[in-house]
């Protein structure tokens, strides 16, 4: 029984190796999204709402994904947050066992520091359907929840990324990384150049909102029912 839940959960410590050379935080204006009371109450509201939903599917899920292909259950990685600080995003996963040994030999169809692939051969079938309905990114509520990411923001970048960041990169880590933002809402999945994130990225914090992030989650639904840019 301790070696299924092990196995099940798979927590690691985080180990960044190098960190990256993260600029003097200290002199950033504050984003206003950062201090916002009002996001953090749709932050809390939204995010056990959504752990809720991920408890009740998370016996199914667990066993669709120990019967397609046995492992853990839940796949973790350390992210770049706020200003920079690392924290553990969790996934349900959605790859084999030894995805990140095999991602070498994979085409990486992006252009500049992040890597897609449409048709990745690491994904599992019960993954490929997980991804689509974006129902590996349910165990992020618990990021959200914890403090270390908004329902609505920046894609949380990898340690990898960011340490490879040009100047002009680092303004997108001045507000929280979110579980949707206007890249996932408005691009998805086919947005594949780094620059056009980062540019999305930008300009979710020049038009910010309460309201805003409201529509952009209500677009993320509506994108995710209607399986656009999914893979």
């Amino acid at each position: 029984m301790f070696f299924y839940l092990r196995s099940f959960f798979k927590v690691e410590p985080v180990d960044l190796g190098v960190e990256p050379a993260i600029p003097d935080v200290g002199s950033w204006p504050t984003h206003p999204s950062a201090t916002s009371f009002f996001k953090r109450c749709l932050d809390v509201v939204g995010a056990l709402l959504g752990v809720l939903i991920t408890l009740i599917l998370l016996l199914p899920i667990a066993i669709a994904i120990q019967l397609d292909n046995p492992g853990p259950v839940f796949y973790s990685q350390v992210r770049c947050g706020y200003r920079g600080r690392p924290f553990r995003i969790w996934k349900f996963r959605s790859m084999v066992t030894n995805a990140d040994e095999l991602r070498h030999l994979v085409e990486n169809q992006a252009q500049g520091l992040i890597f897609k692939n449409d048709n990745d051969p690491r994904i599992t079938r019960v993954g490929r359907f997980l991804r689509r309905t974006s129902l590996d990114e349910f165990p992020q509520f618990w990021n959200v929840l914890w403090g270390d990411m908004s329902l609505v923001g920046t894609r949380p970048p990898t340690v990898a990324e960011v340490q490879q960041y040009e100047p002009h990169h680092w303004q997108r880590l001045n507000v929280k990384p979110g579980l949707t933002g206007k890249w996932q809402a408005q691009g998805r999945s086919h947005i594949k150049d780094f620059e056009a994130i980062v540019k999305m990225d930008l300009d979710y914090q020049t038009q910010w909102s309460l309201r805003y992030d409201v529509m952009l989650i209500c677009q993320t639904v509506g994108a995710v029912v209607l399986s656009r840019g999914a893979y």
